[in-house]
């Protein structure tokens, strides 16, 4: 037979229809109930009928409307009109209804006394559990209404003496009514709505103190036993659930009961019996998830709520680990009511054992690739969470061999799980799981290390661990390890950040061979070897951050060790002197030197920025320090010998390291910007001669005296002799550049000779000057004439064109 023809769409509901079917029914059972919350206030205002009689007839006006819900939800049921999209009459009435009785109930109460406290308990929980039973016929309305009543209810009546046993009894009643009525009818936000409102309840624990831990303890276990087979999909009676997917409300509702233990734990003062419950929701947490993919984002938050009851005793224990400007926060320290020591070191060694042995167990078992990550993640982070809670709780944060041995237990946890799981055919996750592993047995590595060495030692040892990274990357190519390398790299980075003399005061005074030499040489290598291990696997952001802090180490090596030779051991000294200064210039070009070699081979835009930025390093400490704040010309400072003193070391090694640096990069970059260092060379070569004959002529203070005929005259001469050797410079190594310098260096002297010395010599000295600098003149342009352009004058002319018709 044909197939019957598609049913047809239906017409878009009008104006009229909406406000008709829909909104007039709903406003008219809000108006309902109001009727009835006025009638019986007019009643009190005007004094018509006694109390008596109120209650009677609030009670008898929502019998009367829940009766008339019930008489039209069955008359609709056998007619047409249900099949219509219209507004749930029978749902309103019957809303307006229960909100009349509950009304009526509280005022019996409230108002009249005519009901004890457990009397208007009793009833008024049944409304609400009726309202709630009701919307299995009527809709989730109904529902809502019912669970705010019933949560609420302990709220409107109470006794003046706080009965939690019997509160938490009621609340596990209704929690049981709502998540059954929600697992039937598969309303999500139910089940929701009565978790926050059960998590709320939870709150008054934080005041009660240890002795009041039982019902308290009581209700997030039961909550939790409640929401585990209704809530949960997937598991025992919960809706069905996707294979390798993580349910946000599966997941949320055993997370929301474990932070109600949590706070019961921390409002007790971790009290044994708070501690046990705890432990018993992480256990059942981790059983759930194991059957149900859809609860494995539980796993995180049991791993997360362990760390915060661990680190919350921890502190509570040495409340000095918290830096705080005013002290300690009040309420922040040891109690009389602490949990046992022993019952937290037991606890921690099963929740390490549970999570690590389940999160290496659960890998392979999921088709999705979230779940094994959520469990390894688990796995690693909860044992090492412990282990330092622990540590700080007992060890007080000071050295310890026990604890360091606990760490390398656990590395070696790790790496057995790493080597094992890499060896297995690729899962859906396995990847992302190997490497949290593997960071694992590092991070458990650096906590070892931690626990048992000093400052300078543990900043070593992590650099070598970033270097052992990166080498264990090329054997087990495990991507997170490039980054885990890089940062290990950053941590020692952050470091010296914290304090750049590693050790503190205790550097020592031996120029060279103190601290600073092992505590920056050692990172120095480790991250170079690092970048070699790490570049055989490309170029990438892990190998450029490792090769970034291999050269930072190496600078601050050597300017370190400068400041502490030229400081006495000082490096925090205020002053920079111009030994210091002529030493960091030297050190910067001779880096950048080594650093433009190094780029050429490797490409690496890390190499490249490091010799750009040590080159403008050299040039603004030359600019603002040898020729400015600390130009012995300037001030008052004493250059020393003859010959060897700071003048060689402050302007003539600088001079020849920058010629040598605008060599190297002669071709491999713009020629400004080599032309600029060679004129940076120039100008710090031209200051040494200058201030080389100023101190022959006013000793170790070149600052000091009046510039003599002689010493002017001394000048004129030098300068010319310089120029002229770089001019034969330029002739036998044909460079063009030192030519050109030459000029430049025998044009000032030209522009000396008519500024200067013809206003201030006189005599002979006027005559010689001029003299020698008219023979050198001559002299260049012969050389000029008959060695550069020789061959240019001697070239025979070409020979004219043949015309195509000659």
């Amino acid at each position: 037979p044909p197939p019957p023809p598609p049913p047809l769409p239906q017409p878009d509901r009008g104006f009229e229809e909406t406000i008709g079917t829909r909104w007039v029914v709903w406003v008219g059972g809000l108006t309902l109930a109001l009727g009835g919350f006025f009638m019986v206030r007019y009643s009190i205002e005007a004094g018509l009928l006694g109390p008596g009689v109120r209650t009677i007839l609030g009670g008898l006006f929502a019998l009367a409307l829940l009766l008339a819900g019930e008489w039209t939800r069955r008359k609709e049921s056998m007619s047409s009109i249900a099949a219509l999209p219209i507004a749930n009459i029978p749902a309103i009435l019957t809303a307006a209804g229960t909100a009349v009785a509950f009304a009526t109930v509280y005022a019996a109460y409230a108002l009249y006394g005519f009901l004890v406290p457990a009397t208007a308990f009793i009833l008024l929980g049944l409304v609400a559990m009726g309202t709630m039973a009701a919307a299995l016929l009527h809709g989730p309305a109904l529902a809502g209404l019912g669970v705010v009543g019933a949560f609420v209810t302990p709220v409107l009546v109470s006794s003046g003496n706080a009965d939690y046993w019997a509160l938490y009894i009621y609340l596990a009643i209704v929690t049981a009514a709502a998540f059954g009525l929600a697992r039937v009818r598969l309303w999500r936000w139910l089940a929701v709505t009565t978790i926050v409102f059960a998590l709320l309840w939870t709150f008054p624990c934080l005041q009660c103190g240890p002795s009041m831990v039982g019902p308290h303890a009581f209700h997030v276990l039961v909550g939790f036993i409640l929401a585990a087979p209704l809530v949960v999909c997937g598991f025992m009676f919960g809706p069905p659930a996707d294979e390798g997917q993580v349910e946000p409300i599966s997941s949320g509702s055993l997370a929301a009961y474990l932070f109600g233990a949590t706070l019961i734990v921390l409002g007790s003062f971790h009290a044994d019996t708070a501690m046990i419950v705890f432990g018993l929701l992480v256990a059942g947490s981790l059983v759930v998830a194991w059957r149900s993919d859809a609860a494995a984002g539980a796993v995180g938050a049991a791993a997360a709520l362990v760390f915060v009851v661990f680190a919350e005793w921890a502190v509570r224990a040495n409340s000095d680990m918290l830096v705080l400007p005013g002290g300690p926060l009040s309420g922040i320290g040891p109690n009389a009511t602490d949990g046992s020591v022993s019952l937290h070191l037991i606890s921690a060694a099963i929740f390490a054992a549970g999570f690590g042995v389940a999160g290496f167990l659960a890998q392979g078992r999921s088709v999705g690739p979230v779940i094994p990550v959520i469990w390894s993640a688990a796995a690693v982070f909860t044992p090492l969470a412990l282990l330092v809670a622990l540590y700080a709780r007992i060890a007080q944060l000071d050295r310890s061999i026990p604890f360091a041995i606990l760490a390398v237990a656990l590395a070696a946890a790790y790496a057995a799980a790493t080597e094992i799981l890499s060896k297995r055919e690729d899962r859906p996750g396995l990847q992302a799981s190997i490497a949290l592993f593997a960071t694992g047995t590092l991070a458990a590595l650096a906590l070892a290390l931690t626990f048992a060495l000093e400052k300078g030692w543990l900043t070593i040892s992590l650099a070598l661990m970033s270097a052992g990274t990166a080498w264990i990357s090329t054997q087990r190519p495990i991507p997170f390890l490039r980054t885990l390398a890089a940062i290990l790299a950053g941590i020692v980075v952050l470091r010296i950040a914290d304090d750049p003399r590693i050790v503190g005061s205790a550097v020592g005074t031996t120029p060279i061979f103190n601290w600073l030499l092992w505590g920056y040489g050692i990172p120095a290598l480790s991250f170079w070897a690092g970048s070699i291990f790490l570049r055989r696997g490309g170029d990438d952001a892990p190998l450029r951050t490792v090769e970034a802090a291999a050269i930072l180490f190496t600078v601050l090596l050597a300017f370190m060790e400068i400041r502490h030779v030229v400081n006495q051991g000082d490096v925090y000294s205020q002053s920079a002197g111009l030994t210091e200064i002529a030493l960091q210039v030297c050190v910067a070009l001779a880096m950048a030197i080594g650093l433009e070699r190094l780029r050429i081979r490797t490409g690496s835009v890390i190499h490249n920025a490091g010799a750009i930025l040590l080159t403008v390093f050299a040039g603004l400490a030359a600019l603002f320090g040898l020729l400015g704040l600390e130009n012995p010309i300037l001030w008052h400072i004493d250059v020393g010998g003859t010959v060897i003193n700071l003048l060689l070391l402050g302007y003539a090694l600088p001079a020849v390291l920058a010629l040598l640096l605008s060599y190297a990069v002669a071709g491999h970059r713009p020629v400004a910007y080599a032309n600029t260092i060679a004129g940076a060379a120039l100008i710090l070569a031209l200051a040494y001669v200058t201030f080389e004959i100023r101190r022959l002529y006013h000793g170790p203070f070149i600052a000091e005296g009046p510039t003599t005929a002689a010493e002017q005259y001394t000048y004129s001469i030098a300068y010319l002799a310089f120029g002229v050797v770089l001019l034969g410079i330029g002739i036998l190594f044909n460079s063009e550049r030192a030519r050109l310098a030459s000029a430049v260096v025998i044009g000032l002297t030209i522009l000396k000779a008519f500024l200067i010395d013809m206003s201030t010599l006189t005599g002979v000295y006027r005559a010689l000057s001029f003299m020698c600098l008219g023979l050198v003149l001559v002299a260049i342009g012969w050389l000029y004439q008959r060695i550069l352009f020789r061959r240019q004058a001697s070239a025979p002319p070409p020979a004219p064109a043949v015309s195509p018709g000659g």
